[in-house]
């Protein structure tokens, strides 16, 4: 029996199974190891993007409310259940971050998830189910400087490039159109900007310039001059104002106009064909009337404010009128650096009529000597810009329910310290933690 085993000990035939089966165990056991690894990293991978989808759901909520948390949680619930997220059942908390750098941040908001989930392999020795946790945290961050914002906040595009456009702008713009084309940019256009945003999309166009930053789905804008209200009216009715070519007007007295309660000179209709320099340092109401600058004018005003309204704008909105300035008229102005129209070189009254006809829409032009510095205000109409080469544009804003360029534009977007025009703060949601 004893040389038996002697013999068999010294048997080296099936050497090679019995290796391979006294390593089973750990063969099975790395490959059952690897893949709850790589199902452990698939789902935390599903749950942090959950997490990064919700915060960035809950900062869109707070912007929409202006400000308030109300609807917070039911944005983040939206989120998951809409997106499904695997089906993963989660244990969340919703609010502000209450430690880190975005405690004090008003638009901050972190959404925290938690799962259990038993592992193939390891759940069969393991006497636990373990939590998988992620985190993310989301607010509104600055985006650039807008100098082109539409306020068109419907599924309409917001702002169109057209015809031969060239536009050029060291800085940026925006619209609040919530259209899949809500900035667009056709024909033999070339824009470029940075960026150019929109609450909706933006297609893609081999128009948009070299560095042009596209930002589609970005928070809407806020009107900047919301808060600017139309002028009273004084009484009787203020008096037109007709320039005839070949014509000067250059001083000015009691009889050619009227004086509102707020101390501005009021006019009815423009219409300026002339040579024509109106008073500096002025308010200019014009009462139910356009203001009109034909090809051959020469028009300027130094700290001036154009305010188009009507004292008929409730009950007649159609009489608040519009601008049209000739692309052969040579036109300087700059707007008023101080006062309730500070930054503003024309303000439309937002009662205005919105529509497709030349009588409610603006249309901007000049030749290559003219100068704007300043904002054109029209919150409820579409003003096109038909610019021309070598106009003097280095600050200048447009701010309407839709903007059509037709024409060049170049912004640098630098304006005087002392003119109380300037460009307005762009904003965007991104994670921040």
């Amino acid at each position: 029996m004893i040389s038996f085993f002697r013999k068999l000990w010294r048997d080296k035939r099936g050497n090679a199974l019995v290796i391979a089966a006294a390593a089973l165990p750990l063969v099975l056991g790395s490959a059952g190891l690897a893949s709850d690894t790589i199902q452990w990293a698939l789902w935390k991978r599903q749950l942090q993007r959950a997490a990064d989808s919700g915060s960035i759901a809950g900062v869109h909520a707070i912007a929409e409310d202006g400000g308030s948390r109300t609807n917070v949680s039911t944005a983040v619930d939206h989120d998951l259940t809409y997106n499904s997220h695997v089906g993963i059942t989660t244990t969340k908390v919703v609010g502000a971050p209450t430690t880190g750098s975005y405690t004090s941040d008003p638009y901050a908001v972190r959404v925290q998830l938690s799962v259990q989930k038993k592992l193939s392999f390891s759940g069969l020795f393991m006497t636990f189910t373990p939590t998988i946790t992620a985190a993310a945290t989301a607010t509104i961050v600055p985006s650039g400087k807008y100098c082109v914002i539409s306020l068109e906040n419907t599924a309409v595009t917001g702002i169109t490039a057209t015809g031969n456009a060239d536009v050029n702008l060291g800085c940026g713009m925006i619209t609040n159109s919530t259209s899949m084309t809500a900035a667009i940019a056709t024909g033999s256009t070339s824009v470029t900007a940075s960026p150019i945003a929109a609450v909706g999309g933006i297609s893609g166009s081999n128009n948009w310039g070299t560095g042009t930053v596209l930002q589609p789905f970005t928070p809407a804008e806020p009107d900047p001059f919301a808060s600017v209200p139309p002028p009273t009216f004084p009484n009787p009715q203020c008096p037109n104002l007709n320039v005839n070519a070949n014509s000067t007007k250059t001083t000015w007295n009691g009889s050619d106009y009227k004086t509102t309660p707020d101390g501005y000179l009021c006019f009815g209709n423009m219409t300026l064909n002339g040579n024509v320099t109106l008073p500096s340092n002025s308010v200019i109401v014009l009462d139910g009337g356009s203001l009109s600058i034909g090809s051959q004018a020469n028009v300027s005003c130094s700290n001036c404010t154009f305010v188009l309204s009507s004292r008929n704008a409730d009950t007649n909105p159609g009489s608040i009128g519009n601008v049209d300035i000739n692309g052969g008229a040579t036109v300087n102005l700059t707007a008023s650096n101080t006062g309730t129209y500070q930054g503003i070189i024309v303000y439309q009254d937002r009662r205005a009529v919105n529509g497709t006809n030349a009588n409610q829409q603006s249309r901007l032009n000049g030749n290559s000597s003219s100068v704007y510095q300043g904002a054109f205000y029209f919150p409820n109409e579409q003003i096109t810009f038909n610019g021309t080469a070598g106009m003097q544009t280095n600050c200048l804003q447009l701010v309407a329910r839709t903007v059509v360029y037709s024409g060049n534009m170049n912004i640098n977007n630098s304006c005087p310290a002392n003119s109380g025009a300037h460009a307005f703060d762009g904003k965007k949601v991104r994670l921040v933690e």
